[in-house]
C-alpha cells in the first residue's frame, strides 16, 4: 500500500508531535488525518509552515516542562497516608494500587491530577510501612512520592449478623 508524507498539526500519541514530518498510509492520511485537521500533506507549499509549527511545539514543551517541575516540587513535599484493609492476624484483604494513589493525591492536593499510568508502581502494595513510589511527570522529570500505609480493620461488623 502507498505511503505519503504528512506534517502533523497537533500532538498525536502514536505518530509524533506538531511539526513532525511522518510517513503514514495514504488512506489514513486522506480519510482521517487531513479531514480532521490533525495534519496536512507535506508538499513544497506546506513545508514552509513547518517553522511556525515547530515554534508552537517548542512553546508547548517548555510550558509542559515548567508545569511538571512545579508539580514535582509539590509532590516531593506531600506525605500520603493510606489505609490497607486487614483482618485477624494482620493478613491483608486488599492492596494499594496506582488508582488508589492517584485518587489520594487528587483528594489531598488542589490542582494536581495524576494519571495512574504516571505512577510507576511495580506491583500493588500489600503490606504496611513507608514506601517511596516513583512518579514520571514528564520525559525528563521524575520524582518520588512518600506513602505511609497503615493497617485498618476490614473485618468490622462481620460477627454481628447472628440473627
Amino acid at each position: 500500500m502507498a505511503t505519503v508524507d504528512i506534517i502533523l498539526k497537533e500532538k498525536i500519541a502514536t505518530l509524533g508531535a506538531e511539526g513532525d514530518v511522518v510517513k503514514v498510509r495514504g488512506g489514513y492520511a486522506h480519510n482521517f488525518l487531513v479531514p480532521q485537521g490533525k495534519a496536512f500533506l507535506a508538499n513544497k507549499r506546506n513545508l514552509k509552515q513547518l517553522d511556525e509549527l515547530q515554534k508552537v511545539r517548542a512553546e508547548r514543551e517548555a510550558q509542559e516542562l515548567a508545569e511538571a517541575e512545579k508539580f514535582a516540587t509539590k509532590l516531593k513535599r506531600l506525605k500520603l497516608k493510606l489505609t490497607l484493609a486487614t483482618g485477624q492476624g494482620g493478613k491483608a484483604f486488599g492492596s494499594i494500587t496506582t488508582s488508589d494513589i492517584a485518587k489520594a493525591v487528587a483528594d489531598s492536593t488542589a490542582g494536581i491530577q495524576l494519571d495512574r499510568h504516571q505512577i510507576e508502581l511495580e506491583k500493588p502494595i500489600k503490606t504496611t510501612g513507608v514506601f517511596e513510589v516513583p512518579v514520571k511527570l514528564h520525559g525528563d522529570i521524575n520524582c518520588f512520592l512518600k506513602i505511609t500505609v497503615t493497617a485498618g480493620d476490614g473485618a468490622e461488623g462481620d460477627s454481628e449478623d447472628d440473627s
